[in-house]
């Protein structure tokens, strides 16, 4: 007999993506349009998520932190998990309005200073039940300064020892850094952090940038190293007579460009502009089939093959995997493709990859392999813990998952420039494993601080293989009472012979408990009669 499975789509969810603007912007236009479209993704797993706009001001010498939620439930009653944050920094981020007296002349090195404390403290979003958002698996996304900001926010997790999952930045435009004077026409702008190269906690990192800028109000962005640069060599309103106008028309056209790649219809509008049939035929590449395949699909809710050397753009162009972190070796090779680790104070352990070693589906009483990289700065006589569970959403705050294992982990080395992998064997006990698919996730708490990770392969459990054991008692000359001991979840096949040679099927039956009585009339004058249980597919 051959049993087809199919599976859900390989995808990770329960993250935290977080989506931020540059000079001149704010989260009401795009930033909200692309929030919003992320849950409509064709891969989103799961029908319900949380979108937060997390606002960060200054009065000059203090830092504010407001939240609020604008779409979706608590996240305790997601099924995906999935948190979405607009982070607005608007009032410092700098305005062309004179007449706007905010406060723009501050440098993205503060900025992400408040930001990443946001992300750290427990108390930041209520909503949150005590939980801080790094617990969960990291998507910075920012355009123009705010690809400054997120690259500079990326470090400073990494010296909390909170490794970031996925860096995106849209045509990156650090003020007065990495080549850029801006002086010019903003007297009084600061020195942002630099973007031009991926800090080493961070796993995967991608870059869209274009140099077709026509004007200081319209700039161009960076290529960064140790990301997969992709070039955006025909995103050019002027050229392809669509996308937006100026000023700052090229600029602004790379965040349309990536949120083309999440949402897929033609027309599609980011709640500013719209990509029409036209930048659908020539902003993307062929291979990158008019955005299905590029951009957010390597995310950890797009679930595409990061270490794939495909090269979009064909022959001697970047290959997918140049983004992936190589200043370890997580199965894309070593090279020094990130910038050295900074010192990482160790307060945070982080899981960095957890998978299944194999695809099988697994019985009830068997094992599987996991594989798993970890960082935790401590001495190697320092323990952090990390348990196992088995989910029927990906949302690790519901009430949902069973918990299959436990085990210690040793610190990684009090410098921070260590990372352990581990192979496990994680059993699947009849009592906390019921059959049917499930998702599978990680947790590794130590000193107070958790970080959960899920397996982008779900798990498929089958009824445990232990034979069942009948009890049979005559009640009558013409009733016969059948009790099958077994496991919740079995397909039982129940016969019956006469002569224990020819054997009939009386019933089949999937097990709800561990027991299920079965009354049997035997034909009149009935001399002998046997029973048997069988397993069923």
């Amino acid at each position: 007999m051959v049993c087809l499975l199919i599976a859900p789509n390989d995808s990770d969810a329960a993250g935290v993506t977080v989506i931020t603007h540059g000079f001149n912007s704010d989260v009401k236009g795009w930033v909200t349009g692309m929030a919003g479209q992320i849950p409509a993704y064709s891969r989103f797993p799961g029908t319900n998520f949380t979108i937060y706009t997390i606002t960060l001001t200054t009065d000059g010498a203090n830092y504010f932190s407001q939240w609020s939620r604008d779409a979706g439930g608590s996240p305790s009653l997601s099924d995906s998990g999935e948190i979405i944050v607009k982070l607005d920094w608007s009032q410092m981020a700098g305005t062309l309005n004179i007449f706007d007296h905010s406060i723009y002349d501050i440098s993205t090195y503060a900025v992400a200073s408040i930001a990443s404390s946001v992300l750290l403290q427990t108390n930041s979003i209520s909503d949150l039940g005590g939980h801080a958002l790094a617990e969960f698996p990291i998507h910075l996304i920012g355009h123009s300064r705010g690809g400054s900001l997120i690259s500079e926010l990326s470090r400073r997790l990494g010296t909390n020892g909170v490794w970031v999952d996925h860096l995106t930045t849209l045509d990156p435009h650090p003020f007065n850094n990495d080549g850029n004077n801006d002086r010019s026409y903003l007297p009084t702008s600061p020195t942002d952090a630099s973007a031009a190269n991926t800090p080493a906690t961070v796993l995967y990192a991608d870059n869209f940038w274009q140099d077709y800028g026509t004007s200081p109000l319209d700039p161009n962005g960076e290529p960064v190293f140790g990301a997969y640069v992709r070039y955006l060599y025909n995103v050019n309103s002027n050229l392809n007579g669509g996308g937006y106008s100026e000023p700052a028309a090229a600029h602004s056209d790379v965040h349309l460009w990536y949120h083309g790649t999440i949402a897929w219809a033609t027309p599609t509008s980011d709640t500013e502009v719209s990509i029409s049939n036209a930048q659908r035929q020539v902003w993307w590449a062929a291979d990158e089939q008019r955005g299905t395949n590029s951009g957010f699909e390597f995310s950890l809710i797009g679930g595409s093959n990061r270490l794939s050397a495909d090269q979009p753009l064909g022959p001697g162009f970047p290959m997918i995997k140049d983004g992936f972190n190589q200043w370890w070796d997580f199965g894309a090779g070593i090279s020094g493709n990130r910038a050295a680790p900074t010192t990482n104070n160790g307060t945070w352990p982080s899981l960095i990859k957890f998978d299944r070693m194999d695809t099988n589906p697994v019985a009830q009483g068997q094992s599987i392999f996991v594989k798993l990289f970890y960082q935790w700065a401590r001495p190697a006589t320092s323990n952090a813990t990390l348990s196992v569970y088995l989910d029927n959403d990906w949302n690790p705050l519901n009430t949902n998952q069973n918990w299959l294992w436990q085990t210690n982990l040793p610190g990684t080395g009090a410098s921070g420039t260590g990372v352990n992998a581990g192979t496990f064997a994680i059993p699947f006990a009849v009592t906390n494993a019921p059959p049917g698919w499930h998702s599978l996730f990680a947790r590794i708490s130590a000193g107070g601080q958790t970080r959960y990770l899920y397996a982008p392969e779900k798990v498929l459990v089958l009824p445990s293989s232990q034979p069942p054991v009948l009890n049979i008692t005559r009640i009558s000359s013409s009733q016969v009472q059948i009790g099958v001991n077994g496991l919740s979840g079995q397909a039982i096949v129940l016969q019956t012979s006469s002569n224990l040679l020819t054997w009939q099927v009386l019933v089949t039956n999937t097990l709800s408990a561990n027991a299920w009585v079965y009354t049997n009339n035997p034909p009149a004058g009935t001399k002998a009669r046997f029973y048997r249980a069988m397993l069923g597919n």
